[in-house]
């Protein structure tokens, strides 16, 4: 594999307004997620952004930024329309498309995205860990992914996502992490399909694909990041990655 790392950024956040240049202790929130990216070591790390304004920031911090057009219908998007500028002869044959918004995620996460394209038959790879319990399986926003794992195996097939509290009946529950690893054709494939039924009723792009027929694998980690949502999320992130006294 040669993966590249790709970060749609844009501005326009409903509940947090500007949120990839919100500031975490001097820099800007999207500049941790670039620099939890390099720190994976798994391939470039671009970001692929709506304004110029984030991708100013990304170069004063040493990045590579593509600015593509605003009115692309998701990151997803944004995250393949880059690509044909970072990468236009396809040496890049997985494509990490990481969420703006992970400024706590470990490296080592990154690097667990790619475990399920071990398996030549899968066709995008994503992450899970596990649902602590029943208040957030309730919870529409931790979006839930039918998959069982044998034994002490590390990765499963997704055989779907939903919002409601899925699988029925006793048995380990496993949020769904918003990180994906496409094939390079399977991202082409994936930007090229209308929005589908199940997408548009569950409000989950990752049905589009499992509703196409393509396969979609899971790793599991222990404990996932979360994403900065809202001012009080913002906080929890400052507070988190707030420096050690000490430290350099």
């Amino acid at each position: 594999m040669n993966p590249i790392v790709v970060i749609p950024a844009r501005m326009a956040a409903t509940r947090l307004p500007g949120k990839p240049l919100a500031d975490i202790h001097g820099r800007p929130m999207i500049v941790h997620v670039l620099e939890r990216a390099r720190a994976a070591a798994i391939g470039p790390v671009a970001v692929a952004c709506a304004e110029p304004g984030i991708a100013a920031a990304v170069r004063a911090a040493g990045g590579t930024a593509v600015v593509v057009a605003e009115d692309l219908p998701s990151g997803t998007d944004r995250v393949h329309r880059a690509l044909a500028a970072l990468d236009p002869a396809g040496a890049h044959d997985v494509v990490v498309n990481l969420q703006g918004d992970f400024p706590t995620l470990a490296p080592e996460a990154l690097r667990s995205v790619l475990a399920p394209l071990a398996d030549p038959a899968v066709d995008i790879a994503t992450l899970v860990c596990p649902i602590a319990d029943a208040a957030e399986a309730a919870t529409e926003s931790f979006v839930k992914c039918a998959c069982a794992f044998a034994g002490e195996a590390q990765v499963a097939p997704a055989l779907y996502f939903s919002r409601l509290p899925i699988p029925w009946g006793e048995g380990p529950r496993w949020h769904h992490i918003g990180i994906y690893a496409f094939r390079r054709a399977a991202l082409d494939r994936f930007v090229a399909l209308p929005p589908s039924p199940l997408e548009r009723r569950e409000r989950l792009e990752q049905l589009r694909a499992l509703e196409a027929g393509m396969r979609i694998a899971v790793a599991r980690i222990a404990h996932g990041p979360f994403g900065v949502d809202t001012p009080e999320d913002l906080e929890r992130a400052r507070r988190l990655l707030r420096p050690r006294e000490g430290a350099p």
